[in-house]
């Protein structure tokens, strides 16, 4: 295929996996966006970054937004060409936010938009996302937006997913503190082998937390709903401090959770304001932006004269 346009620009949520026991299945879309724009060129490949990532994100071919644009074009047998790029990051980095999915379905998305909207299908940048990042739970809410339950299904491990709109009366804020976590790391401490007894515990809570997510149990379950023994106590070692803030607001009586692999909490309810100054004061910075029905968009796609 031959690219139609040679200037896009699209945008991609945040987003927040595991919800507590939804482990690498239950993900939300935040209304936290990164945007980033390209111009095919003829010459070598340039990266600016803004924001998040800017003194430390790779400016050239390694950079993973080029490297899923290439992804995208090789799939749909279009041309190589070369890049000039603009990130304007605004989700933090190894937060435990989807950073890594968000740059990924950035990258597809922008290489769609200068073959052709008609090229690539949600469906298909989801599938390929899912392939680069190795699983769906991220993959899943940056390009639909809403609510998602994934799965890998069958012997190629297809990945599948059920979006529907946030539920209405819940909320979303994130919490996230100044340090990093690599997810490598975070899963590093998981065990290979988990009791009876909590498998049957989070299933349970799983259940109840999809109806709640969907619109068909009363959130009045939602402290239940987002209780968990798989994760977030094995990786109390590696995040101490986020594990610590997460029993301190569940104690407060706000269903908090890890988000994905950490070490942001994120908390599907509102912050009255002494809350939030409290945890600003303990170096934590507050964002309430809620959840996003959107997921990844394209803004513009043009073709200069």
């Amino acid at each position: 295929m031959r690219l139609t346009n040679d200037f896009a620009r699209v945008r991609v949520p945040a987003t927040s996996a595991n919800i507590g026991p939804g482990f690498d299945h239950t993900g939300l879309a935040l209304d936290l966006f990164d945007e980033v724009e390209i111009r095919a060129v003829v010459g070598d490949t340039f990266v600016q970054v803004m924001g998040h990532g800017a003194d430390t994100v790779p400016t050239g071919e390694d950079n993973l937004i080029v490297q899923s644009v290439r992804r995208g074009l090789d799939y749909m047998d279009a041309s190589q060409v070369g890049i000039h790029m603009v990130a304007r990051n605004r989700i933090p980095h190894g937060s435990g936010l989807g950073s890594s999915a968000a740059a990924i379905v950035a990258g597809l998305m922008l290489s769609r938009a200068l073959v052709g909207e008609g090229a690539m299908s949600d469906r298909e940048v989801f599938e390929l996302a899912t392939q680069i990042e190795g699983h769906p739970d991220n993959a899943a809410p940056a390009v639909f937006g809403g609510v998602t339950f994934s799965w890998m299904e069958g012997e190629d491990r297809d990945a599948q997913t059920v979006v529907v709109p946030p539920p209405a009366g819940i909320d979303a804020c994130v919490l996230t503190p100044s340090y990093s976590v690599a997810t490598s790391k975070a899963r590093s401490v998981l065990p290979e082998q988990v009791p009876h007894e909590d498998a049957t515990f989070n299933v349970a809570r799983a259940s109840l937390l999809s109806l709640i997510l969907a619109g068909v149990a009363s959130t009045e379950h939602l402290m239940a709903a987002t209780e968990d023994r798989l994760h977030q106590a094995q990786r109390a070692s590696a995040m101490p401090a986020t594990y610590d803030l997460v029993q301190y607001l569940r104690g407060r009586g706000l269903p908090a959770v890890v988000s994905g692999a950490g070490p942001s909490v994120l908390v599907l309810a509102n912050l009255d304001p002494a809350m939030r100054r409290e945890a600003e004061a303990a170096g934590w910075k507050v964002k309430c932006p809620g959840i996003s029905p959107v997921g990844a968009t394209i803004i513009e796609a043009t073709r200069s004269n």
